[in-house]
């Protein structure tokens, strides 16, 4: 098989940390069986939760180039984000495309190619206004966003007591949580693909985003895009085999 390198970068989305990866980490190493894997925590969540979050997706991607040079890891990088994780990534690949040899966007939303009610279903307000502006236990928190991102949230009791102890462990202010929702409404992509290699990756049942933000975004920028038929907003929960064999086929053309 053909890669542009073999490192990957994993970006999470908005309060999100490397740890609600879980178990995908090691199914896609077993798909791509050469890929070094490293997870990254954006500054306020996971590992970094006493960091204020950056009010802008720039400094989030600028973030993330000085930790790997700090690691002592060198581009080109592969990146496979989620949600505001890939709003960092093609941040990323816009100033920097030398550094980026291959990225995967999941169940994005971006300025200006979708509506504020499509990239934030309607349905999700009240929910998610409530814990961002009132808060709520690490359980109300996790059980919510679960609810949303999962379509089949009855079947991960055991996923939703570790993403409670990750919570619980490491929390997220509401003020970080508040700056990350302003640094994705704001940020606005370019109307062009950034000159990197591109895959989009979407599910038609995703009851947080809605998959025409996915689809608006591969038609302007005339790139490959794969929706999965059955999974909620957090594809690799729901079926992480389906993206890592996506991505090594799509690599293999």
């Amino acid at each position: 098989m053909s890669t542009p390198g073999n490192t990957w970068i994993f970006l999470r989305g908005l309060t999100r940390e490397s740890r609600h990866w879980g178990d995908f980490s090691e199914t896609f190493r077993s798909v791509m069986i050469d890929a070094n894997v490293i997870a990254l925590d954006l500054p306020g969540n996971g590992s970094l939760h006493t960091m204020h979050s950056p009010c802008s997706v720039a400094a989030m991607s600028e973030y993330c180039r000085d930790e790997l040079a700090r690691c002592g890891l060198r581009p080109p990088y592969n990146v496979l984000a989620m949600s505001l994780g890939a709003m960092v990534a093609t941040a990323w690949a816009t100033q920097h495309p030398d550094e980026i040899g291959a990225c995967v966007l999941i169940n994005t939303s971006m300025r200006p190619f979708s509506a504020f009610h499509q990239r934030l279903r309607p349905g999700n307000y009240a929910a998610l206004l409530k814990l961002v502006l009132l808060g709520g236990s690490a359980s109300e928190w996790e059980e919510t966003i679960l609810r949303i991102t999962s379509r089949h949230a009855a079947a991960h009791a055991d996923v939703l007591k570790r993403w409670v102890a990750c919570r619980q462990e490491f929390p997220v202010s509401r003020r970080n949580a508040i700056r990350q929702l302003i640094a994705a409404a704001r940020y606005r992509a370019p109307g062009v693909k950034p000159a990197v290699r591109m895959l989009i990756l979407t599910s038609t049942h995703d009851a947080l985003v809605d998959t025409r933000c996915s689809q608006a975004l591969a038609i302007a920028w005339n790139c490959r895009i794969a929706a999965h038929p059955d999974a909620g907003h957090d594809i690799p929960l729901d079926d992480g085999p389906w993206v890592a064999q996506q991505i090594r086929d799509w690599l293999e053309e």
